[in-house]
This record gives structure tokens, C-alpha cells and sequence, in this order.
């Protein structure tokens, strides 16, 4: 099994530029990616994105109530057949919103189940869906190792604990740097989601330290005959 790439982004341009590699197999979105690319209206804007890529999708609801997110995750649902409805693990009031991942899923609609950190709010998840509809769990990798934890054991133990489920994928988010693929790949992570800046820098993977040598010292001397350094 191979750890698919999924660019983390929501700007028209770059998902039309990035849509082109084979390296990259479909695209995560949130709110504030939408709202950094200025989304102003959220389904004309996904609209947008839809008729660039028939590749996997991730749109997420915004709604704080169970209710709400319902509603919103079968309207989005119906956009298209390659969106996978993100949902958040719990609201911001720090209720589980195992509701709606069962009505959402209860209804085969394909799910992206966000903001998760632990083994056992992948546990709860698993609990509450069936083994046919697909599931994506979005373990922050890369926040919580901005909090001092490793995130590593978090993800095996997700990972082992999905096994019998064939419809999960676990998926490596909040990447913070290109070695993080490497890491991915280890663990036998399904999907690791990634920004731009980082794909391109997976992409020029297999430099010898001789050349990653040459390439900092050429960079540093570039750098001090722009400035006119002298002594």
C-alpha cells in the first residue's frame, strides 16, 4: 500500500495547477482555507473547484449544531459524486457529533471525520458507521507536534484499530514539512494531506548531501554578494 497525496487547499489557481500532477489524488479543503482563497459565497466557490477536478474532494460543514450540520453535509453531499463531507469530531462545544456522522453516513454519504487526535475519538467514530460507506479520520498530526506530543503512536493505533473496517482510510493532517511524507509512508498511513509549497519539495526528493551541500553554501554566497557584504 502506497500513502496517497491529497494537496490541502482551496485556491482556485493552485488547484488547477496542482490537479495536473499524478503525485496528487485529490484535494482537502476547510473553512479557513475557503475564506483565505475569499470564498464569499461556500457553494458557488465549491462549484468552482468541482469543475476543475473529478478527483476526491473534501468539503466541510460550519454549522455549531447537530442539526444544522445534517442538513448542511446532504447539501453538500449532493454537489457532487467525488466530495467526501467533512465533519467535525466534536462541536465547539465539545459535543460529539457521532449524530451526524451516523445520519450522514447512515444515508451513504462519504465523510472526512476532521479535527481528531486521538485513537479514542477514532475508536468513537468507528462505532457509529457502517464497514460500506467511505470514512476518512483526519488525525492533526502536525498540531500536535506544534504541542510538544508525538503524534505517531496516535496514528498507528488508529491505523490498527481500522483495519476490519475496508471502507477507513486514516489520514496524516496538518502536514508540517516534506519528511512528514517519509513518516506517512512508515507507518502505512492511508493519506497524508498536503500543502503546495510542501508537494513541490516531495517532488525534488533523492538529492545526495554533496548536492544539498552545494546547493546551501551556493545559496549562501549568492546571498552575501547581493547584500555587498564586506569586512
Amino acid at each position: 500500500m502506497s500513502t496517497k497525496i491529497y494537496c490541502d487547499i482551496a485556491d482556485i489557481n493552485q488547484i488547477k495547477k496542482f490537479n495536473k500532477k499524478s503525485i496528487v489524488k485529490g484535494f482537502t479543503t476547510n473553512p479557513s482555507l475557503m475564506r483565505k482563497a475569499g470564498a464569499k459565497d461556500y457553494a458557488k466557490y465549491s462549484q468552482k473547484i468541482l469543475k476543475i477536478t473529478n478527483k476526491p474532494v473534501s468539503f466541510e460543514v460550519f454549522a455549531d449544531d447537530m442539526e444544522t450540520m445534517i442538513l448542511q453535509g446532504k447539501q453538500i453531499s449532493k454537489w457532487s459524486t467525488n466530495i467526501f463531507v467533512k465533519v467535525p469530531i466534536t462541536n465547539s462545544k465539545v459535543k460529539f457529533t457521532g449524530k451526524v456522522i451516523n445520519e450522514l453516513n447512515r444515508n451513504k454519504i462519504k465523510l472526512n471525520i476532521t479535527a481528531v487526535y486521538s485513537s479514542k475519538q477514532t475508536e468513537k467514530i468507528l462505532k457509529v458507521i457502517n464497514k460500506k460507506t467511505k470514512v476518512i479520520i483526519s488525525i492533526f498530526a502536525g498540531r500536535m507536534a506544534d504541542n510538544g506530543k508525538d503524534p505517531i503512536p496516535q496514528l498507528i493505533k488508529s491505523i490498527n484499530i481500522s483495519k476490519k473496517y475496508k471502507n477507513v482510510e486514516i489520514l496524516w493532517a496538518s502536514t508540517r514539512e516534506p519528511y512528514n511524507y517519509l513518516q506517512s509512508k512508515k507507518i502505512r498511513c492511508h493519506i497524508i494531506t498536503v500543502p503546495p509549497t510542501i508537494i513541490e519539495k516531495i517532488e525534488k526528493f533523492g538529492k545526495s548531501f554533496k548536492h544539498l551541500t552545494v546547493d546551501t553554501v551556493k545559496g549562501f554566497l549568492l546571498d552575501s554578494r547581493k547584500s555587498k557584504f564586506k569586512l
